[in-house]
C-alpha cells in the first residue's frame, strides 16, 4: 500500500528521514500477513520489537548524558505517528518500555538505577511495563491501595494492579504503591518490582483490540523488593507520575494520529477499485465526503501533536494543551476507523480485511492513558472551571 497524503510542512530533514527510515525498517519485518498472525494469536512483536533496537530507536527520548540519543519531542512524536501507521500494537510495544516505565527511571531515578537499567532498555534487552490501575482505581489514580511496607533494606508489597499492558512480557514493572497509610494521592511511591520476584504473579486478559500488547492483571504476595528500587521520594511519586504525563499524552496523540493515517490509505485503495452502479465508490459524495471528513481529522490531529512536541521542546509545560490533543486524537482515531468501516461496508466487518483491526485497535484511545472524560475534566479545571 502506498503511503500517500503525508503533509510533512513543518518536519525537519532530519525527521523526514526518521518517519521513512522506521516506515521501511518495519515492513521489512512485520508484512501485513505477519501482522495479521500475531493479532489473531495476541503474541507480542519480539522480531520488530528487536530490529527498533538494533537500529537505535529506543535511545531516541533519552538524553546524551545518560547514553540515548537526545532527540527532540517532535523527533518522537514522528517516530510515534510512523510506528503507529504500521501497526497500532507496536508504538504500544515500544512506548510502553521506552516511554511509560522507561522515563521514570530516566528522570526520577538514581544514578544506581539509571546505570543498571537504562542501557538495557535502549539496546532492547529489558522490557518493562507501568502499573498504575487497579480494580478500585482506574480513573481516580490516587486511590490505590497496594501497599509497600518498609522492613529494613526493602520493601514488602502486597496487591493487585489490573489492565497493565505487557506486563507479560515485561522483566521490571514500575508500579505505584502507598508507603504511608495518608489519603489521596499523599503517601503513594513508585517501585521497580522485578517481574520474576517471588510473589508476583501475571494473568493475560482477553482484549477487543491492541491483541498483540494484551493487558493483564498483576498480584503481588508478599513480593520483596530492595529499598534501591524506589525511583524518586518515597511518599512523593504523585508529582513524578504527573511529571511524565505530557510525553505519554503527547505520544498517545502521536499513536493515534498514525492510526488516522492508515486508516484513511487502507480505505482510500478499496475505495477506488470498489465499483458499483458503474463507478467506482469515491465518485459519490456521500463517499467522498467521508473522506474529506477523516483528512481534515487527521490533520487537526497531527497539527496539536505536532504543536504540543513543540511546546514541549521550547521548555514549555503544555498541560492542558496535552490533555486536549489526547482528547482529539484519540476521538478522531476511533471515528475515522469507524467511517473507514462505513465505506467498506460488509468487506471492513469481514476478518480477511484489516479495517476490523483499525476499529478494533482504536476503541481503546478514548479509554486508555486517563479516559477522556477525565482530560475533559483537566481543561476545564484548568479553564478555572
Amino acid at each position: 500500500m502506498a503511503r500517500q497524503d503525508w503533509n510533512t510542512f513543518g518536519l525537519t530533514e532530519h525527521q523526514r528521514i526518521i518517519r521513512d527510515s522506521v516506515l521501511d525498517l518495519l515492513q521489512g519485518v512485520m508484512s501485513p500477513e505477519k501482522i495479521r498472525e500475531l493479532d489473531r494469536a495476541g503474541e507480542f512483536p519480539f522480531e520488530a520489537y528487536r530490529a527498533l533496537a538494533d537500529a537505535g530507536w529506543m535511545s531516541l527520548p533519552f538524553s546524551e548524558e545518560v547514553g540515548g540519543s537526545g532527540g527532540s519531542h517532535k523527533d518522537l512524536a514522528v517516530l510515534v505517528e510512523a510506528m503507529a501507521y504500521h501497526y497500532a500494537s507496536m508504538a504500544t510495544a515500544y512506548l510502553t518500555t521506552v516511554i511509560y516505565a522507561g522515563q521514570h527511571i530516566a528522570l526520577h531515578g538514581s544514578e544506581h538505577l539509571k546505570s543498571t537499567y537504562l542501557p538495557g532498555i535502549m539496546d532492547g534487552s529489558i522490557r518493562m511495563a507501568i502499573a498504575l490501575t487497579e480494580p478500585g482505581a482506574g480513573s481516580d489514580a490516587a486511590a490505590i491501595t497496594t501497599r509497600a511496607e518498609r522492613r529494613g533494606d526493602s520493601y514488602v508489597v502486597n496487591g493487585q494492579k489490573l489492565y497493565i499492558t505487557c506486563a507479560h512480557v515485561a522483566q521490571y514493572l514500575v508500579a505505584a504503591v502507598k508507603t504511608s497509610p495518608q489519603e489521596g494521592h499523599l503517601g503513594i511511591s513508585i517501585l521497580l518490582i522485578p517481574t520474576n520476584a517471588k510473589g508476583v504473579s501475571i494473568r493475560m486478559l482477553d482484549t477487543l483490540g491492541r491483541r498483540s500488547t494484551r493487558a493483564t492483571e498483576v498480584f503481588f504476595d508478599n513480593v520483596e523488593v530492595a529499598a534501591e528500587n524506589l525511583i524518586g521520594e518515597e511518599n512523593k511519586g504523585w508529582r513524578g507520575l504527573m511529571k511524565c504525563l505530557n510525553m505519554e499524552r503527547m505520544c498517545l496523540a502521536a499513536a493515534g494520529a498514525g492510526n488516522m493515517q492508515h486508516v484513511i490509505d487502507y480505505a482510500k485503495d478499496y475505495a477506488i477499485d470498489r465499483v458499483q452502479f458503474g463507478q467506482p465508490i469515491t465518485r459519490f459524495q456521500a463517499v467522498a465526503h467521508k473522506f474529506a471528513d477523516m483528512r481534515i481529522m487527521a490533520e487537526i490531529t497531527r497539527l496539536m501533536t505536532y504543536r504540543v512536541a513543540e511546546m514541549l521542546d521550547s521548555g514549555i509545560e503544555p498541560r492542558i494543551e496535552t490533555a486536549m490533543a489526547k482528547v482529539v486524537s484519540t476521538d478522531n482515531d476511533f471515528a475515522c476507523a469507524n467511517l473507514g468501516m462505513q465505506i467498506m461496508g460488509g468487506a471492513g466487518y469481514m476478518m480477511e480485511h484489516d479495517m476490523q483491526r483499525f476499529f478494533r485497535d482504536s476503541r481503546i484511545g478514548p479509554v486508555g492513558g486517563g479516559s477522556n472524560e477525565i482530560q475533559r475534566n483537566i481543561i476545564a479545571q484548568m479553564m478555572g472551571l
